[in-house]
């Protein structure tokens, strides 16, 4: 009898375990660092996220902006914080994916969880004081005076840096590259004057669009997207076929090694409450981002298209310090 109690007793603690794990009530506010300036892709969504979680969590997350190093930085911090389940990070994950091949953080996008809720697409977006009323003619004016034009992004490997490279591998054309500490000082950089043009992602231009600051010539994409207000920007694979470009998935990410009742808990709330959330979906449909939330090994999945494409259009300019596939990456 005391035997079969036994069994008894360990069956049911074995059936309550993974119930329990995901039962985590954080006992304090929750940092989440964001590697990249206020106002920008990362930080906006990040907020929006944040304030949904908060509500599941029944606790604060407070957003802590450490930009610099293309992102690393604040990444480093929370891959270094104490493995506690109170340090996030915030980014794009093919970011992520590539800080191990150019020698900026040596941890692999595999060993953090991914919590993905948007991916984001690229704009060729000019000063509307400039002479290009299409991507041909921008295009056209690169080629007449290569190395010439300034375009504004947020650093190597920013997903706008990312687009405009891709542009100069498929057409061949050279430009004056400006670098910023996030999308929305680059992309206030092309309102203003200082630079020609700018390649930062959709969402952070979508607001100097409506207002006319920003003309957008194309979607560094084989898709176009809408935004709310202004209407469809169109793709750049009209001007140069064949042009695709994966999908830049951007999330939360938290370490691995962190108590798995965190990584349990945060897993359950994407799948019952980030799935279908109503604010996160309007503030895609808002800024022209698609709303694709996907966790766990789904999402490493979902990602890695962009993380390959990324970490070898990298190499391919001479950007690493390893070879992709020398830590987990293989070619496209």
């Amino acid at each position: 009898m005391h035997k079969r109690h036994f069994l008894l007793a360990t069956l049911a603690l074995a059936i309550a375990a993974p119930a329990a794990a995901q039962q985590w009530k954080p006992a304090k506010p929750i940092n989440l660092i964001v590697p990249w300036a206020a106002g920008g892709s990362t930080d906006q969504v990040t907020r929006v996220t944040a304030a949904e979680l908060e509500k599941v969590l029944g606790q604060k997350i407070i957003i802590v902006n450490q930009p610099g190093a293309s992102g690393s930085i604040g990444t480093k911090n929370a891959w270094e914080a104490p493995k506690d389940g109170y340090t996030w990070a915030a980014g794009a994950a093919q970011d992520l994916g590539v800080y191990q091949s150019l020698g900026m953080l040596d941890v692999p996008a595999k060993d953090w969880h991914l919590f993905l809720s948007v991916a984001n697409i690229p704009v060729v977006g000019v000063n509307p004081s400039t002479p290009y009323q299409t991507i041909g003619q921008l295009l056209d004016a690169m080629k007449a005076k290569p190395g010439e034009i300034k375009v504004a992004t947020a650093g190597v490997t920013s997903g706008g840096h990312n687009a405009m490279e891709a542009i100069s591998r498929a057409t061949g054309v050279k430009y004056r590259h400006v670098t910023y500490d996030g999308g929305n000082p680059a992309v206030v950089a092309t309102v203003s004057g200082e630079t020609e043009v700018t390649t930062q992602l959709a969402v952070e231009q979508a607001e100097m669009i409506r207002g006319k600051r920003i003309r957008p010539l194309a979607t560094v994409s084989d898709r176009a997207i809408e935004i709310e207000g202004f209407g469809s920007i169109p793709p750049i694979s009209g001007a140069i076929p064949g042009f695709k470009a994966p999908a830049n998935y951007f999330g939360i990410f938290i370490p691995k090694g962190v108590p798995a009742d965190v990584v349990a808990t945060v897993q359950k709330v994407w799948t019952e409450n980030i799935a279908n959330n109503a604010a996160i979906k309007a503030y895609a449909v808002n800024r022209g981002a698609l709303f694709a939330p996907v966790a766990g090994d789904a999402a490493l999945a979902a990602a890695m298209p962009a993380i390959q494409a990324n970490a070898w259009l990298l190499h391919s300019t001479g950007k690493t310090k390893v070879a992709p596939d020398t830590v987990g990456i293989a070619k496209p």
